[in-house]
């Protein structure tokens, strides 16, 4: 995949990089985009050798601005819930893909790209960026998945308050409020984005992408029947050899080599 078009992706040390590459834009999100991200999560989440992925934007002010708005004022209203079905699905294959993934956000995180970084399972953000769904504020709704992934993260109220007011926070209030999970000092926010992600990285895969699942399905059900899938899916881990060899290396008190299977 090129460097030079909408979305560019390399791998680094087990690590899948995702980048949105319309810094003059400020990675505003359009066809081309979902289509060169969709790719991007099917090369990282088919290769063996990637262990994790990190979703970030080019260059220093913005993670993504989110929707093309020049492209929504000329659209029909058919080709809007296209474009946005096509956003939920590429945005749902980022949250399905069992990779762990995580959101480095460099800077704005607006409507669509906040979607994006909701999307993953963890979030880090640099100093200085700002996290909003300003969709109200243009006659717009949050469709991409804010109105049903924000208020899992933070809550109904607070994420009541974000999406009817169309205000931002800044990282350390989106921190308080559980919207990411590190804030970075600037320089430091691919380190610290690969620091949380090595963490992940060094359980078994298995039993991450079980545990994700997990959670994700349990949102959708009651409290009994996200139980009796925790259930389920800690019986699929007890099945795998990464199983035997973490509880066996506890007992033996040493560190584990998880295989993946």
């Amino acid at each position: 995949m090129s460097d030079s078009g909408p979305v560019s992706f390399e791998i680094k040390d087990g690590i899948a990089i995702i980048t949105l590459n319309r810094p003059d834009a400020m990675n505003a999100i359009n066809m081309s985009v979902l289509d060169g991200l969709s790719a991007a999560l099917d090369s990282a989440g088919t290769n063996a050798k990637v262990r994790g992925i990190i979703i970030t934007g080019a260059g220093e002010k913005a993670f993504s601005a989110g929707a093309d708005i020049s492209v929504f004022h000329k659209a029909s209203p058919e080709e809007i819930k296209a474009l946005s079905r096509r956003a939920v699905a590429v945005f749902g294959k980022a949250s399905s893909i069992g990779t762990p993934t995580v959101a480095a956000i460099n800077g704005y995180a607006l409507g669509g790209g906040l979607e994006l970084a909701e999307s993953c399972m963890l979030r880090v953000a640099v100093e200085g960026a700002r996290l909003g769904h300003p969709e109200v504020r243009i006659g717009a709704v949050a469709a991409w998945g804010g109105t049903t992934r924000l208020p899992r993260l933070v809550g109904l109220g607070r994420a009541a308050e974000m999406l009817l007011t169309g205000g931002t926070v800044t990282a350390e209030e989106a921190l308080r409020m559980g919207l990411v999970n590190r804030v970075a000092t600037g320089g430091k926010l691919m380190e610290e984005s690969e620091a949380l992600l090595r963490e992940v990285m060094e359980c078994s895969p298995l039993a991450v992408s079980y545990t994700w699942e997990a959670m994700r399905r349990g949102m959708d059900v009651t409290l009994e029947q996200a139980l009796e899938t925790g259930v389920d899916f800690f019986g699929l881990a007890a099945g795998t050899d990464d199983f035997r060899e973490g509880t066996g290396a506890f007992l033996k008190k040493r560190k584990p080599s998880y295989k993946g299977r």
